[in-house]
């Protein structure tokens, strides 16, 4: 993944407030698949799932604000070492998307599984509600690592009892139309699609986030 570094919050202006405590605030913690690498602001994955997430509804009283914590170029292990000061104290739930560039590094997967699993360890703690979004080794590295590198995900969400969404990229990996010309990054189009597939899972995030918001 390209080592820019894009990281913005994503609210959109003027939503309305569904009571003193504000939108319910969604943490995307990430990497350059996140942070909208190649993109104008608002094509990014943050910025279209918000605007998905308001056209079924989520305005007003029920307002959502994704909030963009993507760095391009992050590993697992970078995800971790900013996780503290990358997430606001008034956080509700956070996506968790890491280990694209782990793979693409070939770091050892039990590095990426440690720091995973530091990570789930510490938002668990905190009964912060999480998505882990799971990730898939490029076929070029080869079988032994795919087979080390793939199940990591399903394994660490089983663990820690987190929903798990299988592959990020679903529908628009290795499709020629929705990436970008790196092949790696996709395009607005890829973005859309992404968004549309995993809509379901972060809607049931949000459910998890306004529950115990309640509870509190």
């Amino acid at each position: 993944m390209a080592a820019a570094v894009l990281l913005a919050g994503t609210a959109a202006a003027g939503a309305a407030e569904p009571g003193p405590a504000g939108p319910l605030r969604i943490v995307a913690l990430g990497d350059s698949l996140v942070a909208g690498y190649g993109l104008p602001p608002g094509d990014g994955f943050t910025a279209q799932l918000q605007k998905a997430l308001a056209a079924k509804g989520h305005t007003g009283a029920r307002a959502v604000e994704i909030v963009n914590a993507g760095v391009s170029g992050d590993t697992a292990q970078d995800g971790l070492a900013r996780l503290d000061w990358a997430l606001p104290d008034d956080a509700d739930a956070v996506l968790v998307e890491l280990g694209a560039n782990d793979a693409l590094r070939g770091i050892d997967p039990a590095v990426t599984r440690k720091a995973l699993d530091e990570i789930l360890r510490r938002l668990t703690a905190r009964g912060i509600p999480v998505l882990l979004c799971g990730m898939q080794a490029p076929p070029n590295l080869g079988p032994d690592y795919k087979t080390a590198f793939d199940p990591l995900f399903p394994a660490l969400a089983a663990t820690h009892k987190v929903p798990l969404y299988p592959f990020f990229l679903d529908g628009a990996a290795a499709e020629l139309g929705l990436n970008q010309p790196d092949g790696m990054h996709p395009n607005a189009a890829g973005v859309k699609t992404i968004v549309a597939r995993i809509l379901p899972a972060v809607e049931a995030l949000v459910d998890r986030a306004a529950a115990r918001r309640d509870r509190s």
